[in-house]
């Protein structure tokens, strides 16, 4: 049997999906992997990128295992991080991810040369530790997570990384598909810790049994692959860890505030991006959690249902759920408005929670229709945040005015890579 696998390698837990040649979903497995270590600031949000790796590995034999050899392997992760690997392919430092914020002075002056990166991008967090004198003497490259797992299963020692993952770390020309190497080194980056880039995706070699590996795609871009089935009418709503607002576009479009533009293979992917989405909700159960000393989840959504149907959305608590900030401005905090008497209650306090994360990415959608001068007439939906939380997505379609549609497999971005890998191996054959 012919199968496909797709790796993804998230903030909080690896996902691989098998998927057959129709593109169906054969099995999948998610496995938390805990990665997350102590830095040295409070900023500092760094995993353990070795852990992470076996997890990958340990987890991916166990399905060939029972499925026999893929055609090919697929990757997929977070996106803006950044680590270290020496000359022989071996990490040297911690995976820095894109909730890390030691680099946020780097951001301000990047700004000022006209370079374009954010809060957790990996430019920034690189030019910091470079600043810092902290970059590892025996630092070679740059890679992220994904990219990393995919060499090391090919048994090289470069990583080459899609225009996905390269501009995902910002200072990236996104027409010409390559960093902005002149202005970078003008400003005194030292640009030689950046890796090959290829446009698109492509196989960047093979395990030693033979199977193609194609090199890792945006997490961001794999979930619109692997939920979004009419891209040209649809827009896709993703609450997880963070969230996303995603809205394909053939154009190039010149962006800025909190809606950016992503390659996307050889098109275009406007994204609009929340630090806090769905950690915000999570933020909330462990407030609960603390009072009540028991998992609260379920109870959330059942006093929220209740003082809605009392009460009305007009009456929940009005709450900005920037708990980490934005791209465009790390410094701005989430508040709490609204509370009167008769509100005073958690299922209002849950109620404007969710809204406030909804908001966000509504707020940034319009912004996209703005660009664009088009709308989407389908909902997708995707994401635990969104796929576990029926309240969710009632709010949400009443919010973005469309029936929300959640696709069928529970692992978008996995199985978008394995979609990635059937369409980029299969072109080789």
């Amino acid at each position: 049997m012919k199968y496909y696998i797709g790796i993804d390698t998230g903030t909080t837990s690896i996902s691989i999906a098998a998927i057959d040649e129709s593109g169906e979903l054969i099995t999948s497995r998610t496995v938390n992997h805990s990665s997350f270590i102590a830095g040295e600031s409070p900023e500092s949000r760094i995993q353990n990128p070795e852990r992470i790796t076996r997890i990958v590995l340990e987890t991916l034999d166990g399905i060939t295992s029972e499925l026999g050899r893929p055609s090919a392997i697929g990757f997929t992760g977070q996106m803006h991080g950044m680590m270290y690997v020496n000359a022989f392919g071996s990490p040297v430092s911690p995976l820095y991810t894109w909730q890390d914020a030691t680099g946020n002075d780097s951001v301000k002056i990047l700004h000022e040369h006209g370079l374009s990166v954010s809060s957790g991008y990996g430019l920034a967090t690189h030019y910091h530790l470079q600043r810092a004198g902290k970059i590892p003497g025996d630092a070679a490259k740059m890679s992220t997570i994904s990219d990393y797992i995919a060499m090391k299963l090919c048994g090289k020692h470069e990583p080459v990384l899609s225009s996905d993952m390269a501009a995902s770390w910002g200072c990236f020309d996104l027409e010409a598909r390559h960093f902005h190497y002149y202005e970078l080194e003008a400003v005194g980056v030292d640009t030689s810790y950046l890796p090959n880039v290829v446009n698109g995706y492509s196989v960047i070699g093979q395990t030693p049994e033979g199977v193609p590996v194609v090199c890792s795609i945006g997490d961001n871009q794999a979930s619109v692959k692997g939920s979004v089935k009419d891209e040209e009418n649809s827009v896709l709503v993703n609450i997880g860890t963070g969230s996303q607002v995603s809205l394909v576009t053939r154009e190039y479009y010149s962006t800025e505030g909190s809606i950016e533009i992503r390659p996307y293979g050889d098109i275009y992917l406007l994204a609009g991006s929340s630090l806090c989405g769905g950690r915000a909700y999570a933020m909330l159960e462990k407030f609960y959690r603390d009072i009540a000393g028991h998992e609260y989840y379920a109870a959330m959504q059942e006093q929220a249902e209740e003082f809605l149907n009392s009460s009305g959305l007009g009456e929940a608590w009005d709450v900005t759920t920037t708990f980490m900030g934005t791209r465009s401005n790390p410094a701005k905090r989430g508040s709490i408005e609204g509370i009167n008497e008769g509100n005073f209650c958690a299922g209002a306090f849950t109620a404007g929670v969710i809204q406030g994360i909804l908001r966000e990415l509504h707020g940034m959608y319009e912004d996209m229709k703005a660009l664009t001068g088009r709308s989407a007439n389908i909902l997708v939906g995707s994401g635990n945040g969104m796929r576990k939380n029926g309240l969710m997505q009632r709010l949400a379609g009443e919010m973005f005015g469309m029936t929300v549609n959640i696709p069928d497999c529970t692992e978008e971005a996995a199985t978008g890579a394995a979609l990635c890998a059937m369409k980029i191996s299969s072109a080789g054959e």
